[in-house]
């Protein structure tokens, strides 16, 4: 029996078979493996993935940092810390607004950044005013009750 060398072209159409005979014909090497294929793929079902539609992204709360990552935050661990402070995932909070591809960039972080900071500033000085408010309307109720009786 008699051996030759495959061309280069036909090795890389038929990778298994590097010999061959010259006496076998080249449609008897190979198995019709796409019609198999074919109707294995069509007895399983169909996969579904909701990685797209729980796409969120979140905002570091100390250096403005956006993780927009493919994997969602919440998959992440949680020693998780922020890249560009070393905050803890704790300090990130979900972000509204569109992202946009440089949303990471310095400017526009340490923008946000000082716009995350009045927005902090102003809901901690919320309840040292309702507590000023308070302490005016009892003084307020004490004056007119001590006046008007």
């Amino acid at each position: 029996m008699a051996l030759q060398q495959a061309p280069a072209s036909s090795l890389q159409a038929r990778a298994p078979a590097a010999l061959r005979s010259t006496f076998s014909a080249p449609w008897s090497v190979r198995l019709p493996a796409p019609a198999r294929r074919r109707t294995a793929r069509a007895a399983t079902p169909a996969r579904i993935t909701m990685r797209v539609a729980s796409k969120q992204a979140y905002i570091c709360r100390d250096c403005g940092y956006i993780y927009n990552d493919r994997t969602p935050f919440d998959k992440l661990s949680d020693n998780y810390f922020c890249p560009v402070c070393g905050a803890p995932k704790r300090r990130f909070r979900p972000y509204e607004p569109a992202v946009s591809k440089n949303a990471n960039a310095t400017d526009v972080r340490k923008a946000r950044k000082e716009q995350l900071k009045k927005d902090e500033a102003i809901g901690q000085a919320l309840p040292i005013a309702i507590a000023v408010g308070v302490i005016a309307l009892a003084a307020l109720y004490f004056y007119l009750n001590s006046n008007y009786n």
